[in-house]
């Protein structure tokens, strides 16, 4: 019998009432395991309504009440790392290990909001004129929604509510409908962990549920991971709204090689960023960049160490790279490969053709590799999202900086290199939000704030960090004067206020 994924609102399961349902595949398999309720506008307004209530005394609970919840929160988080990366694997296909180093870096941003007392500290400015005092705080907005992709479903939610909710927001989730189960486990662990009902809830939906967020009067923040075209949508339909908006889109990563660099450690960073979680990641680098003459050696490396990575189901302990999260993309990606060579390029590795004994069915496809690449054609401008390694040549440094920054996306972007000068250089001249020097995926950690550049994002914030903390709160600035007693009364000026 299918197992059926319904909504969390209020603290509780609340089964589906729209009578749709999307369906949730194995993608090693191929089969369909289970049904989520897709969240018809009625049920949109329940979980906002329950949001706006519960933000009634949470909004101003104490940080000592937030952030024992969270310091909970963190350890049920961390004693149920095997049963959510498990869910993740069943329904998104990444490798177990893969999984749970998603669950890792989603406990780094919980870890971060354990710590929301120091972050949430106000300034104080006394006797900026005669017994005047200026001080600023930052306040919570409100019931703040959060749309989240299908490659994390654990940890880019976590990017999101934990930071939210430690502000004294509260919060609305609607994760993808792909994989959708990781999310309630997430909700049902905080709400053990002794979270309020209807501070964090989960909506489960499509664009109907999408739209109904972001046109509900009582959201008032939205932030969003995904794909450039849905991200762009995101931020001009909830910006219209007057909602404030974090929208991170899609990239394309590129890893500048320079002839200096160390072309096994460069060799072993492509084939870890390109193809790690299948190329499911929005800092996947898709495009590495070899200068002058080391294209045909560098090229030579990384094919010999990407025909070792052993594929399978992501269960499997020996299995390196999972399948893909439906046929459907397995069968867009492919036409990256098969369309490369008409397109002027050198298909170096084929991996359309793969598939696994015992799991014929399941979303498979192998590692591909394209040299000699033009940025004319599709495998380099578009962003494919899957196991798809470019490789195009130039002849300097300044001829890859050019090339890279011409692109219209700008979020992570990597030099290798043992040239210091040339590194610092490339840090400043660089078209993007986030960089690495022999660094190949450069994701910061919790207390740096993550977020590309250009086409890669839409809205002024980055996620997490000191930028989310600024994103789900807003400044207040209060002016006070206390006439001492022994004031003359100081009689009615119309002129502008002085400050001496």
């Amino acid at each position: 019998m299918t197992k059926t994924v319904n909504h969390w609102i209020g603290g509780k399961t609340v089964e589906g009432t729209s009578g749709q349902y999307g369906p949730v595949t194995d993608p090693a398999t191929g089969a369909v395991t289970t049904q989520v309720a897709l969240a018809s506008v009625e049920e949109v307004d329940a979980a906002v309504v329950a949001a706006k209530a519960a933000y009634a005394t949470w909004g101003t609970s104490s940080l000592a009440q937030r952030t024992a919840v969270l310091f909970r929160y963190r350890a049920l988080l961390d004693a149920h790392r095997d049963d959510i990366a498990a869910l993740i694997t069943a329904e998104h296909g990444k490798v177990h290990s893969d999984a749970l180093g998603e669950v890792a870096r989603g406990l780094e941003i919980v870890e971060l909001a354990c710590g929301i007392t120091t972050q949430l500290k106000g300034e104080l400015s006394t006797q900026v004129s005669n017994r005047v005092d200026v001080s600023s705080i930052r306040q919570s907005l409100g019931v703040v929604a959060g749309i989240t992709p299908f490659n994390f479903p654990a940890m880019v939610p976590m990017w999101m509510f934990p930071l939210a909710i430690a502000c004294g927001n509260t919060f609305v989730l609607k994760p993808s409908e792909k994989d959708p189960s990781a999310a309630n486990l997430l909700a049902e662990l905080a709400s053990e962990a002794g979270l309020p009902d209807g501070v964090l809830n989960v909506l489960h939906g499509d664009k109907i549920a999408v739209d109904g967020l972001l046109n509900h009067p009582d959201v008032a923040a939205v932030s969003f991971v995904g794909s450039t075209p849905i991200a762009r949508y995101i931020h001009a339909t909830a910006s219209a709204n007057g909602k404030r908006v974090q929208a991170l889109g899609g990239a394309k990563n590129h890893m500048l090689v320079l002839p200096d660099a160390d072309l096994d450690a460069a060799a072993d960073a492509a084939v870890s960023a390109a193809y790690g979680s299948a190329g499911e990641r929005c800092m996947a680098i898709s495009a590495v960049v070899a200068v002058g003459a080391i294209g045909d050696e560098l090229v030579a490396k990384i094919r010999e160490r990407a025909e070792k990575i052993k594929i399978g189901p992501g269960n499997d302990p020996t299995s390196e790279m999972g399948p893909l999260i439906t046929a459907a993309h397995r069968d867009k990606v492919a036409s990256y490969v098969t369309g490369a060579a008409a397109q002027g390029a050198e298909v170096v590795l084929d991996g359309t053709g793969h598939t696994v004994e015992g799991f014929e069915d399941g979303h498979w496809i192998g590692l591909s590799l394209l040299d000699k690449v033009s940025t004319d054609s599709d495998a380099y401008k578009d962003e494919i999202f899957g196991p798809v390694l470019c490789v195009l040549r130039v002849e300097s440094y300044e001829d890859g900086v050019a090339l890279m920054n011409a692109s219209p996306f700008g979020n992570g972007t990597a030099i290798f290199t043992r040239d210091g000068g040339a590194a610092r250089r490339f840090q400043l001249e660089i078209e993007a939000g986030m960089v690495g020097v022999n660094v190949p995926i450069p994701v910061p950690v919790g207390y740096h704030s993550f977020g590309g550049w250009k086409d890669s994002l839409f809205g002024d914030h980055h996620i997490y960090g000191n930028d989310g903390v600024h994103f789900y709160t807003r400044g207040k600035v209060t002016t006070t004067r206390w006439p001492d007693p022994a004031d003359a009364p100081a009689g009615v000026d119309l002129g502008f206020p002085r400050n001496h």
